[in-house]
């Protein structure tokens, strides 16, 4: 490989002049100091597969013996096939889940087979690791095909990065970088040649070509901070030149502000859970790769942002082990175990989680079901940053601190999400999750008004969650999906009309009230809704911890004439209507007792099921509260407790 700076990188480290207008390259200067706090030569993350002392000490976790025997079972079993058809199968009908479940196979397996040499460190399955990468090289792209919409990456009309590409990139750097010369020259040669062509070059291009060409490295999302850590650390794995490796750091440092300015300013991430732990997972593997790389010298953990970030998921908690679904997130989300452990550690935290828990072989290699769209742990660079003793994060003087217990109530004031909780510890705890928002958010669902319930360890009214991507997931013909509209959410639908979309379709605080045993949070919904005769449509909150605890939900409209209106609730448990005006929802201990109130109004209970494609194959079930005539004005009241 050509140890020398590239001439498309020179000309935009001297500055040379651009037919943009504003130069998107990171500062000359930057990039010169940042070589300087860089080795001579490139490292990656983890250890060499000669490095015995460390591999043994790794091959004592109680998961090794399984991963040696899942490569041996590999030996046996064909490659996945990655073909034509099956790649275009989502620029004919959509799908791409097909496409997504091959090629998570075939990484599973190359990771596995590296992980089992290392381990094992006899030899036997070098050949197939070899079959492996050849045939990954010799992919038509390392692009997934709902990133590829006009097919150019697939025919080679240009090469762009993008979250499977840059993942591939960094996987490829570090098993070179660990198994080195056991890899035969030729093999090593066209990793460093597909390394150039299909990650560093597009990325020094992509940086070149100034403010209307930027994409990801602009968007506020988890795509900039997945594709910034990857790309990033394939380039200080394999780049020889110290002065082009500074370059991408530089590069990563200037744009991943725009991923932290995705976020508000007490650290909610409106893209929920799910992508709280993929795209701040992939923050936390930038930070450690580049702190380790420079030997401490730069820390993007210390910007006071990302503390409040990394308190995300604790804040979020509303019972013991349950998170509201909020956004494309899986209904009963979870936080990442090593994120948590991480971050606790890293930033004094003192989060009871972050005491125990570690990034093992287990987390690492998919064993814990982890897909590699959403939510890995960095794959075998995840290891090779925090599963190795004398990791850079164990040879760090940490921060003792108290165990941070849950407060009563967390208020993120500028997403208006309040998380309620009971006063006290008990074995089958009451709280609930309520938003306000907008509907212009990042993996926005129109839900403006939503909540969960929570009674002990699950959440029997709840948020259903994303859907199986398709091309439909995100087009303009995102929100026919029902549970993504707010057809799939537990808010008004007013005069027959469901939210729409939008920054503008913003709830209004107009009242926040916490006392040690009432929690009052009023809306203003009417923005959320094209109804030109809706003159007043309120929903407001109020979450007693008297007792048993509850929670209380207000509707109250107004329109200038007579309109239908009607209220909803959303669950996957079992259901019945106990009594004309009372519902029972939940299985065992975690069911809770609904009375509606409508205040002499009649109405119907509509209970339909909401026929969408869920990563679950679950059904929710929509259980809609409708006013039986039109009304000018009318208050709809939901108490919620959790049942005898």
């Amino acid at each position: 490989m050509n140890t020398h700076v590239c001439p498309l990188l020179a000309a935009m480290i001297v500055g040379v002049a651009s037919a943009v207008a504003w130069s998107a390259a990171p500062d000359p200067q930057r990039v010169e100091a940042i070589a300087r706090m860089l080795p001579e030569t490139p490292c990656g993350v983890g250890r060499p597969i000669d490095d015995r002392v460390a591999w043994d000490l790794i091959a004592t976790d109680k998961h090794a013996t399984k991963i040696i025997r899942l490569a041996e079972g590999l030996l046996t079993t064909p490659m996945t096939e990655i073909s034509d058809d099956l790649y275009l199968e989502y620029s004919r009908n959509g799908n791409r889940s097909r496409y997504e479940a091959a090629i998570d196979q075939r990484r599973a397996r190359l990771d596995h087979l590296v992980l089992a040499e290392c381990l094992e460190n006899r030899g036997r399955f070098l050949p197939e690791i070899e079959k492996c990468i050849l045939a990954t090289c010799d992919e038509k792209t390392w692009v997934l095909s709902a990133h590829d919409r006009g097919l150019t990456n697939f025919r080679g009309t240009e090469i762009t990065i993008d979250l499977h590409s840059s993942s591939m990139g960094w996987m490829m750097a570090t098993i070179d970088y660990w198994l080195a010369e056991r890899l035969s020259p030729a093999t090593r040669k066209r990793i460093a040649g597909e390394l150039e062509r299909r990650v560093f070059r597009p990325f020094e291009g992509l940086v070149a070509k100034g403010q209307r060409h930027l994409g990801w490295l602009r968007t506020r999302n988890n795509h900039n901070s997945v594709q910034l850590a990857n790309v990033t650390g394939a380039a200080l794995t394999r780049i020889p030149s110290r002065r082009r490796r500074a370059f991408f750091v530089a590069s990563a440092e200037k744009y991943i502000q725009s991923y932290l300015s995705g976020f508000t300013a007490d650290g909610n991430c409106s893209e929920g859970l799910h992508y709280w732990n993929y795209g701040f997972g992939h923050y936390v593997l930038l930070a450690e790769t580049i702190f380790r790389a420079t030997d401490g010298q730069l820390d993007l953990m210390t910007d006071p942002q990302v503390k409040r970030i990394a308190r995300f998921s604790h804040r979020t908690e509303i019972t013991p082990g349950v998170y509201p679904g909020f956004a494309d997130c899986d209904p009963a989300p979870r936080p990442s175990s090593w994120l948590r452990w991480y971050v606790s550690r890293r930033l004094g935290l003192g989060e009871p989680e972050g005491q125990t828990a570690v990034l093992s072989l287990k987390c690492s290699t998919g064993l814990e079901g982890m897909g590699l769209y959403v939510g890995r742990a960095g794959g075998l660079e995840g290891l090779g940053l925090f599963g190795f003793a004398g990791s850079p994060l164990t040879d760090r003087t940490l921060t003792d601190a108290l165990p941070a217990g849950q407060s009563p109530r967390d208020w993120f004031d500028e997403a208006s999400v309040l998380i309620c909780r009971a006063a006290r510890s008990t074995d089958r705890p009451f709280g609930a999750a309520m938003k306000g928002g907008h509907n212009g958010e990042q993996h926005n669902h129109n839900d403006v008004g939503s909540f969960v319930v929570a009674v002990g360890n699950h959440a029997p009214l709840l948020d259903p969650g994303f859907e199986v991507y398709t091309a439909r997931t995100f087009s303009r013909r995102r929100y026919v999906s029902g549970v993504i509209n707010s057809w799939g959410h537990p808010v008004p639908r007013v005069a027959g009309s469901l939210q729409k979309t939008g920054r503008a379709a913003a709830a209004k605080v107009l009242e926040t009230n916490f006392t040690d045993m009432t929690d009052t949070l009023a809306l203003d919904l009417r923005a959320a809704y094209d109804v030109e005769a809706l003159k007043e449509l309120t929903r407001r909150f109020v979450f007693s911890r008297e007792g048993r605890g509850s929670l209380e939900v207000t509707d109250r409209v107004v329109f200038e004439d007579p309109h239908d209106f009607g209220t909803a609730l959303i669950t996957f448990d079992a259901w019945k209507r106990s009594r004309t005006n009372t519902l029972q929802i939940g299985t065992g201990r975690s069911t809770v007792e609904v009375q509606i109130d409508t205040n002499g109004i009649p109405f119907k209970l509509k209970a339909k099921p909401i026929e969408e494609d869920l990563p679950s194959g679950k059904t929710p079930t929509r259980l809609g509260i409708e006013l039986s005539k039109p009304i000018a004005q009318a208050t709809v009241r939901l108490m919620i407790r959790p049942a005898e």
